[in-house]
């Protein structure tokens, strides 16, 4: 019998950043997976901060979070939403975690006194980091590398990669290169050139890629595929075109396959593999292309001009939309814009509200402006982390007639601290990964919208946040119709918060967005969207 060997594929990027290696990555893995193989997804980042978690949102996107608490890029998202691969802290790495895991070997004398260097030392790091999912019930290991070629922080992880092949044999690898072939507006021509640098760059540091996937806005001529190939020095067939889609990014994964990438890997790499059936994926689309409804969702939140910062957010409405055969109409509202032009100009025309989470003072009073609105209008309302604690905080103001209230987050001299500091957290000084991070446990009160839409009596969520609900306040908020539907199984944290006598009104202290898939919507985001569509029907009837 054969020693199962794990195989590797190893995701570059050239040309420019934001080409979209991460959604390729995972679209791979759907592709194996649905061939029967299985896979792991990894991300490996150049940057020397340890994880994202203390990085502004404006840098770097959403801060994606998993079930062991692990705070780390947004491109796990996309692999979680399109692959069945378990993440964990094994599935992201930095520069900043790989020297800090040297530096600590270093000063236990693991090294036997060597001097360490970025080659072999922080390089066999990197190649540890990429062996560690390797397994018994693993097939092939995805890892995506962050940045592009040429950029001076990759070098490590490039050359790292590079010898990877030299430890397990190259009929174990597969490198696949992402560049990008724009089109001169100009000159009225597709121009390969830099993706012929890109690929000479790659080759420099000792990598020839296998497969070369070529991002582009139009569809390339073979001529141009031709040209790819013979400068690039790969075989015709190994140049795959991705357009950019005209529906959704839920369209790249048939794409690649009707292009034939997930044979090409078969047969390279030599799996043994089940014929691919996208029966499934392709229902979805369908859904996707021919809504039967249309709603518009508000966003109202503070990182609303940066794209990805609630991409995970976006997309789970997105998910609930496909399942309700609706187009969500996104009407991106920043809170500060609330505060200067009033909730009711901006949110007067829409089916739904959402407040998502974030850090900071700025545009709490907008948020908390928005939550008002949406109660007293009977708007269906879903408020996510600090989206919870503003529509709290407003209750406090407008109903329970405690015009001081706040979070101590915003005002520590608050005479009403609705929301306050986690006991466990008033030591803490550092802030990197030290919040309340991952998978919590939290019971569902029978009766409530929140029990209908999970229909369990107990969840686990992931969380990302430092301050909770007040218990003091509880007796207070339950009397006077806030009602917390959801705890933690001790009952001391207040987890969900709704009001019964509003058409949809449910806030949650967790993050849901991060266990939503489009062929699987998150339940209180398929339960939100159902009642936005609900409220759009009512206003057309009455408008009829």
């Amino acid at each position: 019998m054969t020693k199962h060997t794990t195989k590797h594929i190893f995701v570059t990027g050239g040309v420019v950043s934001s080409l979209g290696k991460g959604l390729t990555s995972a679209s791979i893995g759907l592709l194996l997976e649905q061939r029967g193989l299985r896979v792991r997804m990894q991300k490996l980042d150049p940057y020397i901060n340890i994880d994202p978690g203390t990085m502004n949102p404006y840098e770097h996107g959403e801060v994606y979070v998993l079930d062991d608490g692990s705070e780390t890029d947004l491109d796990l998202g996309h692999y979680e939403r399109f692959t069945n691969s378990p993440l964990s802290r094994k599935s992201n790495y930095t520069t900043g975690q790989i020297y800090q895991r040297v530096i600590e070997k270093e000063r236990r004398g693991e090294y036997l006194g060597a001097t360490v260097q970025v080659i072999p030392h922080i390089t066999d790091e990197i190649k540890e980091s990429v062996y560690n999912l390797d397994s018994s019930d693993v097939d092939v290991v995805i890892t995506e590398l962050g940045g592009t070629v040429g950029d001076i922080e990759g070098l490590p992880f490039l050359e790292a990669i590079r010898q990877i092949p030299l430890d397990i044999g190259k009929e174990n690898c597969l490198f696949i290169h992402l560049t990008l072939v724009p089109y001169i507006k100009a000159a009225g021509e597709m121009k390969t050139k830099p993706t012929q640098h890109s690929v000479g760059l790659l080759r420099q540091i000792g990598i020839q890629p296998d497969v070369l996937i070529v991002r582009t806005e139009r569809p390339m001529d073979k001529d141009h595929a031709d040209k790819i190939a013979l400068f690039c020095n790969v075989e015709k067939g190994a140049v795959i075109e991705e357009v950019d889609t005209e529906f959704s990014i839920y369209e790249v994964p048939e794409g690649l396959a009707n292009d034939g990438l997930d044979k090409l890997i078969i047969r390279k790499l030599q799996l043994d593999a089940e014929p691919l059936d996208l029966s499934n994926w392709r229902t979805l689309l369908n859904r996707i292309k021919n809504p039967e409804h249309e709603v518009t969702i508000a966003v109202v939140g503070k990182y609303i001009d940066h794209k990805d910062a609630y991409k995970s957010i976006y997309e789970s409405l997105f998910h609930a939309g496909f399942h309700h055969s609706t187009r969500i109409l996104l009407k991106r509202i920043e809170a500060e814009e609330v505060e200067r032009q009033g909730a009711d100009k901006l949110l007067s025309n829409v089916d739904g509200i959402l407040v998502p989470g974030g850090f900071g003072k700025r545009g709490i009073e907008g948020k908390i402006a928005t939550v008002q609105y949406a109660r007293e209008n009977k708007i269906p309302y879903f408020g996510i982390c600090l989206g919870m604690q503003c529509a709290v905080i407003e209750f406090a103001r407008n109903v329970l007639g405690l015009p001081d209230a706040h979070s101590t987050e915003f005002n520590s001299e608050t005479n009403a601290p609705v929301i306050c500091l986690l006991e466990e957290q008033k030591e803490i000084t550092e802030k990197g990964g030290t919040m309340r991070l991952g998978a919590q446990d939290c019971i569902i009160t029978k009766d409530s919208k929140a029990h209908t839409c999970y229909g369990a009596d107990s969840i686990s969520e992931r969380h990302r946040h430092r301050y909770e609900f007040n218990p003091e306040y509880k007796k207070q908020m339950i009397e006077a119709g806030m009602i917390p539907t959801g705890t933690s199984p001790n009952g001391n944290l207040v987890e969900i918060v709704e009001i019964p006598d509003h058409p949809w009104y449910l806030a949650v202290q967790f993050h849901p967005e991060f266990k939503s898939k489009p062929v699987s919507p998150h339940p209180l985001f398929a339960g939100f969207v159902a009642a936005a569509l609900n409220y759009h029907q009512q206003k057309v009837r009455v408008t009829v």
